[in-house]
């Protein structure tokens, strides 16, 4: 590893570049994508840099004083294996303080992150391709178009994510391409999510619901103007086993799958309210 390597923050414009790096590895990210994810942490990504060019990213975002997510871990090919990445992984990761720390890896890396103090929690399967049907909406629920965090919202998010996050959802949810939606039963909230344009096709993410029935509204609404011939993507926890018979009723195969992992003190959160994770990047 040369001396002259330098390892500091991003800035807005490189965190760009990032985002484009996870492109051309077929991660399939949005185009507002970069916008979303500074407004949580501008300070959480970092690159290492040979004579003023980039060569390493990673993010380790920041949620309040207990938690935060390590992402966008991609090395130029060209230096791989040379030390460059694992400096920056080391540095990185000390932006996190004592906070637990978690991560949606691909899963031939588990052992190295397990050196690194990772444990598995579970394994997120992506589910990929054209919905075989058209959905219909339930009588039982009513459906609102989100154009910014609700109280109800977040309270349900709470339940699903181990730390608040309103700046993330205030940009999310009023991002351009992306569409949002929340539905509500006789007892309130039962499910909410966002259709997100993507490189490819759209993900659904995330999707979190109460019940099948509840997911099933949300995702009609969402794909109500969606091309019927365009793919659609959900990240899965492969433990919520309804949400898993729901992606393949729905006709979408598995295209890959991460490893989620921690440092530090498992969150405790209702992996069974889970139809689709927000992202592999920031969790």
């Amino acid at each position: 590893m040369q001396q002259s390597y330098e390892i500091r923050p991003l800035t807005r414009g490189e965190i760009d570049t990032a985002v484009a790096w996870a492109a051309q590895e077929g991660w399939n990210p949005g185009p507002q994508d970069a916008a979303c994810f500074a407004a949580q942490d501008p300070s959480g990504f970092w690159g290492g840099f040979l004579a003023g060019e980039m060569i390493a990213c990673i993010s380790v975002v920041t949620y309040g004083e207990a938690f935060a997510f390590l992402g966008f871990y991609i090395v130029d090919s060209a230096h791989r294996g040379q030390g460059y990445g694992y400096a920056l992984w080391q540095r990185a990761l000390e932006h996190a303080g004592q906070r637990t720390v978690g991560l949606d890896g691909v899963v031939d890396q588990q052992g190295n992150y397990r050196r690194s103090g990772f444990d598995l929690a579970w394994r997120n399967i992506r589910f990929g391709g054209v919905p075989k049907a058209a959905l219909k909406v339930s009588d039982a629920y009513t459906l609102t178009w989100l154009e910014g965090l609700t109280g109800d919202v977040a309270a349900l998010d709470a339940r699903v994510f181990p730390a608040a996050r309103p700046d993330f959802w205030q940009q999310w949810l009023c991002a351009p391409g992306h569409v949002s939606i929340a539905a509500y039963d006789e007892g309130g909230i039962c499910a909410f999510g966002t259709l997100r344009r993507c490189q490819t096709g759209a993900k659904i993410a995330p999707l979190v619901a109460t019940s099948r029935a509840a997911a099933l509204a949300v995702l009609a609404g969402l794909l109500r103007d969606w091309p019927a011939d365009q793919e659609i993507f959900l990240d899965v926890p492969e433990p919520n086993t309804v949400a898993v018979d729901l992606a393949q009723d729905l006709g979408l195969q598995p295209v890959f799958e991460t490893a989620r992992m921690y440092r530090g003190r498992k969150p405790e959160v209702a992996q069974d309210l889970i139809y689709g994770v927000t992202s592999f990047e920031l969790g």
